[in-house]
């Protein structure tokens, strides 16, 4: 041990590679995460339920896990306050989210790395409150660690190259994709991916990935229709259909256009929303573009904290290893010039013209398009677009208080950015630095605790 303490927060890939790196340099280290098992959304199986078939770099899960020995990790942690400093404290409540027993624990650390990743981003479709519509990480969620599929005939739409092991997923658990509906049109997407194509050849391995979803869709007959959106979903008391009709490069709806395919569920997925609370609490720089800002070795404005993963910017699995095993590094405490940076900087190159190539698929302002007044945008509280509508113009406050857009359970991270798009202007909901859900009772407690 090299006397250095590091807490890393979130145990996906980045998460997961910053722990192991830390171990490996010396440092003691404390590994947090909420959910019941380490992997996060790109390791979510289950060792007895999954398809071994939809796990992805399972050699790669393991070594992390062996790396891991000496390290404490904490599963069902709920981290709900940060303090930066010398040392800074890491407050968790520790149990089952909904369980009433959760014990609170505060984790001092020389360094700490936010690893919280990303969520799907799902823009508001009419009808897409009906039972049978989830996203597509929820979609994928089932079938890698429940081995059930969403329906028996399912519509994937969105964006990005995440929709395909979506789609794979659904296959592979039993269920029919009806079609695949991508946004960006085929000559956006030759020309985004097209560019520079001796950029990924360093991430060839993504080739083979692609090569293995393209094959199962075809294997299966499956439609991929591309600049086409789903705009409206239909159904009484669930999913009987949905209307998916040609956009254009904004993704405006193009008149005329429209046609009815027959399904009883819907995965929608139009990109990835980074989880940023941690990192506001602790008082990080957040740029324009959303997401954490950070250095060469992923440290952020606050010394001693560190960022890697999606909430530095959307890459995959690749990139969140390499940028995890930087921080991970750097956190123990490594200089600069230490070797063994060598190889996860050389990944995190490879895999940024990868990274890059994800912007072909960003979202245009022209969705709100296909909206009618009806459409539910906030879920949590039913507020519909016809309501919004009537705020324009007014302060983001005065707008939330008389809507309740945003107060509900999530806090607006599913429903912030499309509400801001519908309204013209940012709102702030993802500057919001509520980690988690803490009971009356709970808070009660750690005020009485001198150690929390």
């Amino acid at each position: 041990m090299n006397g250095r303490r590091v807490v890393v927060i979130g145990a996906g890939p980045a998460g997961l590679a910053a722990a192991a790196a830390a171990t490996s340099a010396g440092a003691e280290v404390v590994l947090l995460d909420e959910g019941e098992r380490v992997g996060g959304q790109f390791w979510r199986h289950h060792p007895e339920l999954t398809d071994p078939r939809l796990q992805h770099q399972t050699g790669r899960f393991r070594e992390l896990q062996e790396q891991l020995a000496d390290a404490r990790i904490v599963s069902s942690a709920s981290v709900w306050r940060i303090e930066p400093g010398t040392p800074s404290r890491v407050h968790a409540l520790v149990g089952p989210a909904d369980a009433g027993q959760r014990h609170g624990e505060t984790f001092d650390a020389d360094a700490f790395v936010i690893a919280t990743g990303a969520h799907d981003r799902v823009l508001p479709v009419p009808g897409g409150h009906l039972p049978g519509v989830t996203s597509a990480g929820a979609a994928q969620a089932l079938a890698k660690r429940d081995g059930v599929r969403l329906g028996a005939r399912t519509v994937v739409a969105g964006a990005g190259p995440f929709l395909l092991p979506v789609a794979q997923s659904i296959g592979l658990v039993g269920g029919e994709v009806a079609e695949v509906v991508e946004a960006a049109s085929v000559g956006t997407i030759l020309r985004g991916w097209g560019r520079r194509p001796w950029e990924l050849t360093a991430a060839a391995g993504k080739a083979g990935e692609l090569a293995s979803y393209l094959g199962s869709l075809a294997g299966r007959r499956t439609p991929y229709r591309f600049g086409a959106a789903v705009t409206r979903i239909h159904g009484g008391t669930a999913v009987e259909a949905v209307t998916v009709q040609r956009i254009d490069g904004d993704w405006r709806p193009i008149h005329g256009t429209a046609r009815t395919v027959e399904c009883d569920s819907v995965a929608l997925g139009h990109g990835f929303t980074p989880r940023l609370e941690a990192a506001i609490q602790a008082g990080c720089d957040i740029g324009s573009d959303r997401f954490v800002r950070v250095g060469s070795q992923q440290e952020t404005s606050v010394p001693g904290v560190y960022a890697a993963g999606e909430t530095t910017g959307i890459g995959g699995a690749d990139a969140a290893l390499a940028e995890g095993a930087i921080a991970g590094l750097a956190a123990a405490g490594l200089a600069p010039a230490d070797l063994r940076y060598r190889a996860p900087l050389a990944a995190r190159r490879r895999m940024r013209a990868f990274a890059a190539r994800l912007e072909t698929h960003r979202i245009g302002s022209g969705w709100t398009g296909w909206l009618d007044e009806h459409t539910i945008v906030c879920r949590c509280e039913s507020v519909r677009k016809g309501t919004l509508d009537a705020f324009v113009g007014a302060s983001s406050r005065g707008m939330r208080l008389a809507t309740r857009a945003g107060l509900g359970a999530c806090q607006g991270r599913t429903c912030g950015r499309s509400v801001e798009d519908i309204l013209g202007e940012r709102v702030g909901y993802d500057r919001r630095p509520v980690l988690s859900s803490v009971r009356i009772g709970e808070l009660a407690a750690a005020r009485t605790d001198p150690d929390a």
